[in-house]
């Protein structure tokens, strides 16, 4: 293939998406909503798609052989919390969904969504006003047990509260606060996973529009419980060889991510990804030009460590859009979103890994290789003969050539 093989992307079309996932609230455990959108979205584009129990989607695109068929992945839902209290002055104590840091809830605006319907709010510290609290405002903690909601009702009681439908266990859905700018920047809440997502759905309409061939069956995965851990634990068939976690990438100080760029992620805290498919992303991006930074994290994990773990033996890659400010105000470019979509374009129209993966068992034959033997000589330096260059019988540079002196 020559870069000119890869078909122009719908960034329209991507954008758009993102948008309508954006104003779709998806903490976990409350996804329902995002699971029909997307569902519309794939049988929009004729993409056959099947559920499971809980609402992640497997879709299927064809290719020209079923196996060793790979699992492209982004997750649905996002992080939020929950009502972990009901005050005696009417306020709320939170819990959060996922992991996050409440002071990037500080300040929020934010729907709280009762057994019966949904009413508005705001998330505050415990002390907010300057002229009751004055410096306190600045020294108090940061936690989630230093923030509480404040209802936009005329409540003053638990009482009050509980009678306008609220309970302990409620869910509790951050407004996103979305901008994209003329210059290519797009800031929002929950880009994690959203805009992954909308790259997927990019990719898989590149190859509806312009009837790409596939070596092997596609399977674009949308899970539900990423941020909680448990991600593409499910909803992953045997045939299913190589799978690739789409995600957010972290552009931070000692980072190599950028937000003009696709990320090819070597490792994070569960371990490193397989090495055959990362390479061969790594190779794919250089074919075709594509704008692509080589990271590692530390903090992070991703579907595919929920894969490994739920004991599914495939091979797994992460690659992601470079994105600022992760779990907090995220924020992105237009560019790493071109970017990802087209490294996931080239890797739906690209040979497998290796036939063998075919089996799940078998013998040694085609099996993969990554060092040679010529790869595993260690330099060494030999030692000079001591013999050569010391005195066989060495001299006492004592007075008169005297004994040397006792050891004792």
């Amino acid at each position: 293939m020559t870069p000119a093989t890869l078909p122009p992307i719908d960034y329209a079309y991507l954008e758009e998406t993102l948008l309508q996932l954006l104003a779709i609230p998806s903490p976990v455990g409350l996804t329902d909503a995002a699971v029909r959108y997307a569902a519309g979205r794939l049988e929009a584009l004729g993409v056959p798609y099947e559920l499971t129990r809980r609402g992640a989607i497997r879709g299927t695109l064809q290719g020209r052989e079923k196996q060793p068929a790979r699992a492209i992945v982004a997750h649905l839902d996002t992080l939020g919390g929950m009502v972990r209290c009901i005050k005696d002055n009417g306020r709320l104590g939170i819990m959060p969904i996922g992991h996050w840091s409440a002071r990037f809830a500080e300040g929020a605006r934010l729907t709280v969504f009762t057994d019966d319907g949904h009413l508005r709010g705001t998330c505050l510290p415990l002390k907010t006003s300057g002229h009751a609290f004055g410096d306190e405002v600045d020294s108090q903690p940061v936690g989630w047990d230093h923030v509480e909601v404040r209802v936009d009702l005329p409540v003053a009681s638990r009482a009050d509260v509980e009678a306008a439908g609220v309970n302990v266990g409620d869910w509790i859905a951050f407004d996103p606060q979305p901008e994209i700018l003329d210059n290519g920047y797009i800031n929002s809440r929950y880009l994690d996973d959203k805009a992954a997502v909308a790259a997927l759905l990019a990719a898989c309409k590149a190859v509806r529009d312009h009837d790409l061939p596939l070596p092997v069956d596609v399977h674009p995965l949308l899970t539900l419980t990423e941020e909680v851990g448990s991600g593409a634990s499910a909803a992953l068939h045997g045939e299913i060889a190589e799978m690739v976690s789409l995600d957010i990438s972290i552009a931070a100080p000692g980072q190599n991510t950028s937000e003009h760029a696709a990320t090819i992620c070597l490792q994070d805290m569960s371990g490193p990804f397989d090495y055959h498919l990362t390479h061969k992303l790594i190779a794919l991006a250089r074919e075709h030009g594509i704008p692509h930074r080589r990271d590692v994290f530390r903090y992070y994990r991703s579907d595919s460590a929920a894969a490994v773990e739920a004991g599914n033996d495939i091979r797994t890659a992460l690659i992601g859009f470079g994105g600022d400010a992760s779990h907090a105000q995220e924020r992105t470019h237009r560019d790493a979103l071109e970017a990802l979509t087209r490294l996931v374009i080239a890797y739906m129209m690209s040979e497998p890994v290796t036939p063998r993966d075919v089996q799940a068992l078998g013998s040694l034959e085609g099996f993969t290789e990554q060092l040679h033997p010529r790869d595993m000589v260690l330099p060494a330096s030999p030692l000079p003969v001591p013999e050569e260059f010391l005195d066989a019988e060495p001299v006492w540079p004592g007075p008169a050539g005297g004994p040397p002196p006792s050891s004792k």
